[in-house]
């Protein structure tokens, strides 16, 4: 008898840690591109019992990826958004969207998407603090060139922001990832690539406004543009983040990368 009740204790403990666990696909329709987007959004463990609003972390996939790609490939997410206590949305960037509002194609609006509706919709189902110092935003890949992207144009929105193996200057790639679909062919439409590269962005950037941490292992085809990236901010005198570490373009990097980025955002939701 005392066996079967410990086993019953045993199951009821794990559905509570079953119902607890909680992760949700949210889909948003998007008025700037006419159709229904689906997003990962995972809840910490303790949603319904703290009093207090939580801070989220958007997590931008690469190209290529979908919105499923973190939660699946870095199955640890979910306990990093118990660990530190946040709401943690894994939005879906369409086929290799560049997370860009495109100048020549307006089926694609994702900096519309993500940095309006999507975070509208958030606040409106989810307990958030509704607050720039409440929101970051990272990625990897293409969406580390999306996060910063997204977060320099719009720093009302966005606290922080980080990359994780960016394509931080696009203009090294014309050809690569369908980013000409997104912006045109480089010989016929270079001031959109030079206007949407987030190297030449820097600009829009001042002082410690928004917080920034970015890094890239050394064996990175894009290792190069984040060198200068780095030495671009250096020189303006921007405050940041920068580590670069032995690391391919690969899911072993970045697996052991949101950990750093994790803590970094965690800080700065905790000023």
């Amino acid at each position: 008898m005392i066996k079967l009740k410990l086993v019953f204790l045993f199951l009821f403990i794990n559905l509570i840690n079953l119902v607890a666990a909680q992760i949700d696909t949210l889909m948003v329709v998007s008025k700037s591109m006419n159709k229904s987007i689906p997003n990962i959004v995972i809840i910490p463990d303790n949603y319904t019992t703290q009093k207090e609003d939580f801070s989220v972390l958007y997590l931008l996939h690469g190209a290529y990826g979908n919105y499923t790609d973190w939660s699946t490939k870095v199955p640890h997410i979910q306990e990093y958004a118990n660990t530190y206590n946040m709401i943690i949305v894994c939005p879906d960037g369409g086929d290799n969207s560049w997370y860009f509002d495109s100048p020549i194609d307006k089926k694609f609006n994702y900096e519309t998407y993500i940095s309006e509706e999507l975070v509208s919709a958030v606040d409106e189902k989810y307990r958030t603090s509704k607050t720039r110092n409440s929101r970051a935003i990272t990625g990897l890949s293409m969406g580390g060139h999306g996060a910063l992207y997204i977060a320099f144009k719009h720093q009302d929105v966005w606290g922080a922001a980080g990359s994780m193996s960016g394509g931080l200057d696009i203009r090294d790639f014309p050809t690569s990832w369908d980013i000409s679909k997104r912006l045109g062919n480089y010989d016929l439409y270079k001031d959109n690539w030079e206007k949407n590269t987030v190297i030449n962005m820097v600009y829009l950037l001042k002082e410690d406004n928004l917080k920034l941490i970015f890094d890239c292992g050394i064996d990175d085809f894009f290792y190069d543009a984040n060198k200068r990236f780095h030495q671009k901010l250096i020189k303006k005198n921007i405050p940041h983040s920068y580590l670069e570490r032995p690391g391919n373009h690969d899911w072993d990097y970045w697996s052991n990368s949101i950990k750093y980025q994790l803590l970094f955002f965690n800080d700065f939701f905790e000023q």
